[in-house]
């Protein structure tokens, strides 16, 4: 089964559609259903691996803290577009959880490379005009919406026709 590990934002979902409406149509969008952040991306994993993580995953201790929206960015660069996202701030506390996962789970997975702590809206292929493009999507103003994160989860990917469907695996709670 194709796994991830991600903080939910989805009580944020009708702000994130918003955005998605102000983001330029003169390329080929995949927008996000769901919104998260993907701490750890952990690919392809036997049902006896996905047991051990999740044990050790349990020992994964963080207090519950606060994160804000911040500005709205492109991946990888704005003269190859792939995908549209929302930054958070501070990162401090997100990129600790981060590194405590990455380091708990260093017997079973690989570390992760150059985490960037963002939201996906949209997946993005053939912009017609980039700089129009880059141009219209830094328009954009994002609200400093405040979030609480209290949990992360494992979450399990299928890929469909229509895009990934997720559901989640495992819920671990902040102390």
């Amino acid at each position: 089964m194709r796994l991830f590990i991600a903080i939910d934002f989805n009580e944020l979902k009708d702000y994130f559609v918003y955005l998605q409406d102000l983001l330029p149509r003169n390329a080929k969008l995949s927008l996000t259903r769901t919104f998260h952040i993907t701490l750890k991306f952990l690919g392809e994993v036997q049902p006896d691996k996905a047991e051990k993580a999740v044990e050790i995953l349990k020992n994964v201790k963080f207090g519950p803290f606060s994160v804000f929206l911040d500005s709205i960015g492109i991946f990888p660069t704005e003269n190859y577009i792939r995908v549209v996202w929302v930054g958070l701030k501070p990162e401090d506390r997100i990129l600790e959880l981060q590194n405590k996962i990455d380091e708990a789970l260093k017997p079973l997975f690989r570390k992760e490379k150059d985490f960037k702590a963002h939201i996906t809206l949209a997946r993005v292929k053939y912009p017609e005009d980039k700089k129009a493009f880059v141009d219209q999507v830094k328009k954009i103003k994002v609200e400093n919406k405040r979030i609480e994160v209290k949990d992360f989860r494992l979450v399990k990917s299928a890929l469909s026709p229509k895009g990934a469907v997720y559901g989640d695996l495992a819920l671990f709670n902040s102390q």
